[in-house]
């Protein structure tokens, strides 16, 4: 062992969550200094059965559950704590964005009336809310070590970085181990854009802004891209007050199955000030001679458009980490990047599996939790099958926005019958009505109808079954999840209708199929 090993073996030490906070903070101010932080247990003679190479979402559920089966693992990561980037740099600080997002968009809404202040006009601090996220995360990296450790009892190594020297062995902190199998739970990376002037200070991306963000941007923030991460933090960049310019490829938001929900969300944005330039190409982002961005240079529909500005957000979306894999000599699909499984989540080298970002979209932390634990139960001897398919999905603007299934063109393409019910309800009369109205919307009902939200859901008309839902506004994603499982089973308007409510949001699709529910017939609601 090394003397780093040697000072920081915790095997048999119980360090608290307050210990592991200032240990994790002193390894990300100084990882050199601080060195490999193990727990391994020598004295247990088995053999590995599996290396988990990266200890994030994927990589910590994944060695619970397979330490759960009764197996061994070991999970090495470069970073001082396991959970990886979500909390880090990625999933938590753009929920913590799009939170404030939702206040400011009520703030200003109501601006001057009932009991809010008057803020027309005002620009509020971004980099407080970065530095306050910064100061925060270590409590939850905390949190997770001292569960995997003292609860969950997994051998790891963390802050140092693992070298593959073959399918079953790798080299970290100066030891070699062995295992029946490897697990790459590598993660991904936010997306280059290519042109000059990118390795400007004043370009970031959801990676750089938490981690380097050190003065307070001026009143125009340029955002490149128009896909979940672009969208989500350019709601917010608006939400502060700054003038928001969407610099988009192609069209925004095209993951939004659903043209019907895809405009309204784009609305409300246009409504709340965000500036959105379809077919819009970046050339360069130009120097101001001192190191830092001053200008953004673009090819538009309507020719050449320069932005003067001092931040740039390029959300682009990420690539996955694949380059271990592909030294490795595992099959990685051309066009992503991504690496290629099969429904055990097995590369094509035997014994080496890939979970998580690693292995495409959706790259999303929940999706690597369960392909980590699938993984474990493959490698434990289980016949499992999973493929990443069907999958709710979210997003926020300066709203929570959440589907399932099809978009209604796509539903009529694929069935010849398809039955809408939808909040609010089309309306050639154009009178501005406050549906759907429930919890945390009740303002906007009340006083700015057209911001309640949006809510629609797809039925065959033959079979009765769900095959699309779709909603904008609070609550959207609370019971997508669920939703998930019982329209995987066959969920049909009749069970939907029948189903014990709560809450108004997202309940509002019990309430109205049950009007419905009684029909022989399906029609529109």
């Amino acid at each position: 062992m090394t003397k780093h090993e040697t000072i920081f073996n915790e095997r048999g030490r119980a360090l608290t969550i307050e210990e592991w906070s200032h240990r994790i903070d002193a390894a990300l101010e100084a990882p050199e200094a601080i060195g490999p932080i193990v727990n391994i247990n020598d004295g247990d003679a088995r053999e590995f059965d599996a290396i988990f190479v990266g200890g994030g979402a994927a990589g910590r559920f994944g060695s619970a559950y397979l330490r759960a089966m009764g197996g061994r693992q070991l999970v090495v990561d470069r970073w001082p704590f396991l959970g990886g980037s979500c909390p880090h740099n990625a999933c938590v600080p753009h929920h913590v964005f799009s939170e404030c997002a939702a206040e400011l968009m009520l703030a200003r809404t109501f601006s001057g009336q009932f009991w809010f202040p008057d803020i027309a006009g005002k620009t509020v601090s971004m980099k407080e809310i970065v530095d306050l996220f910064r100061r925060g995360r270590t409590g939850p990296h905390a949190v997770m070590n001292y569960q995997s450790k003292e609860q969950l009892d997994m051998e790891f190594i963390l802050n140092a970085e693992a070298r593959i020297l073959d399918p079953h062995t790798v080299e970290v902190a100066g030891r070699r181990f062995h295992a029946r199998a490897l697990v790459l739970c590598l993660g991904a990376r936010a997306k280059a854009l290519g042109v000059p002037g990118e390795g400007l200070k004043g370009v970031y991306t959801y990676e750089s802004l938490v981690e380097t963000l050190d003065y307070e941007p001026g009143k125009t923030a340029v955002v490149i891209g128009g896909g979940k991460t672009a969208v989500e933090y350019g709601s917010f960049f608006n939400a502060t007050g700054r003038r928001t310019i969407m610099l988009v490829r192609s069209e925004i938001l095209k993951l939004l199955p659903d043209g019907d929900t895809r405009q309204y969300v784009v609305d409300r944005m246009r409504d709340q000030g965000v500036e959105i330039v379809e077919g819009a190409t970046v050339s360069r982002i130009v120097d101001d001679g001192h190191g830092r961005v001053s200008k953004v240079v673009a090819k538009t529909r309507d020719g050449e458009l320069e932005i003067d500005t001092d931040f740039v957000f390029l959300g682009l979306g990420e690539t996955p980490n694949s380059e271990m894999a592909a030294a490795l000599g595992a099959e990685i699909d051309a066009a992503t990047g991504a690496v290629v499984v099969d429904e055990t989540l097995q590369t094509s080298i035997p014994g080496v599996y890939a979970v998580g970002d690693l292995i495409g979209a959706p790259m999303e932390m929940f999706k690597a939790r369960k392909s980590g634990t699938y993984a474990a139960r493959a490698i434990m001897g289980e016949a499992i099958s999973y493929r990443p398919a069907d999958w709710p999905d979210f997003l926020h603007t300066h709203y929570e926005v959440s589907w399932l299934g099809l978009g209604e063109e796509e539903a009529r393409r694929r069935y010849p019958n398809v039955v809408t019910i939808r909040m609010p309800p089309v309306n050639p009369n154009g009178l501005d009505i406050g549906l759907p109205a429930s919890d945390r919307v009740m303002l906007y009902a009340m006083a700015k109808p057209r911001m309640s939200g949006f809510q629609k859901i797809l039925f065959d008309g033959e079979t009765r079954r769900v095959i699309g839902a779709h909603h904008v506004g609070y609550g959207a994603r609370d019971a997508f999840q669920y939703l998930n499982v019982m329209v995987k089973q066959g969920l049909t308007i009749d069970q939907l209708g029948d189903m014990d409510e709560l809450f108004l949001n997202p309940d509002h699709f019990i309430q109205l199929s049950r009007l419905r529910a009684g029909q022989k017939t399906l029609r529109d609601l």
